[in-house]
């Protein structure tokens, strides 16, 4: 028998980098089969699917402003970066049977749908994967503070952060050797020690919303479905 979901609907939030796999940028060949792969055994188990992505294997607003823009320029740039990489993550979805929709907080009717969050939930419902894009349509907010807000408001039982490391750390792993990886803590913790996973209005909006966050290492073959049937791994973000 198939272990028994521990979530009935989540938002999986996908940065832009895991697209990137070992190249400098773009999208590596390997990585949305076998994203597309896990998103879809996952629906297989009766989950409701949500995804955000965002832009950053081809341009951060941030970035866009180090190099002269303007950084509100800058940032719906990257909204249309996320844009590429839902429809790109969709095909990926669709050829391995998942329904799928692409809403987008820009309009862009040619290629996605308009976010409405009732039809959003709508689709949810009916079994189709949601991939929401360009961020929430507005400039200084990152595509965190973006998951966070459509989790809220399709009301997922978690939020599913995907990173490069095993979870949540007192200290940055990259640049500390001795920092320890925290099993679970509280939204409190993150916003009073700046653990920089996700930007404080991301962690403060799942506070207000008691979603749940799960931060684990995306990079590791099937560790998706792992949290999903509530398996023992990354870090666990609660009230404490």
């Amino acid at each position: 028998m198939s272990p028994q979901p521990a979530y009935r609907r989540v938002l999986l939030k996908l940065s832009g980098e895991v697209l990137m796999g070992s190249r400098p940028f773009g999208i590596a060949p390997d990585t949305l089969p076998t994203l597309a792969t896990e998103v879809a055994e996952v629906r297989q188990l009766g989950v409701e699917v949500a995804i955000v992505i965002g832009g950053g294997n081809i341009i951060r607003g941030i970035a866009a402003t180090e190099q002269g823009l303007d950084r509100i320029t800058g940032d719906y740039m990257g909204m249309l970066a996320t844009i590429i990489n839902a429809l790109a993550l969709q095909d990926a979805l669709e050829q391995r049977g998942c329904f799928t929709r692409v809403m987008t907080a820009l309009e862009l009717r040619a290629v996605a749908e308009p976010f409405i969050r009732r039809r959003a939930i709508r689709h949810l419902e009916k079994g189709r994967v949601v991939i929401f894009a360009a961020g929430t349509g507005n400039p200084f907010f990152t595509t965190d503070s973006a998951a966070a807000l459509r989790a809220a408001e399709i009301q997922a039982d978690a939020l599913l952060k995907g990173t490069k490391v095993d979870g949540l750390y007192n200290a940055d792993p990259a640049r500390d050797a001795q920092a320890v990886l925290l099993r679970t803590a509280s939204y409190q913790l993150m916003l009073e020690n700046s653990l920089g996973v996700m930007d404080a209005a991301a962690v403060s909006l799942c506070q207000n919303s008691a979603i749940p966050i799960r931060i684990f290492n995306i990079r590791v073959p099937g560790n998706i479905r792992r949290v999903i049937v509530g398996d023992d791994i990354g870090s666990t973000i609660t009230a404490g």
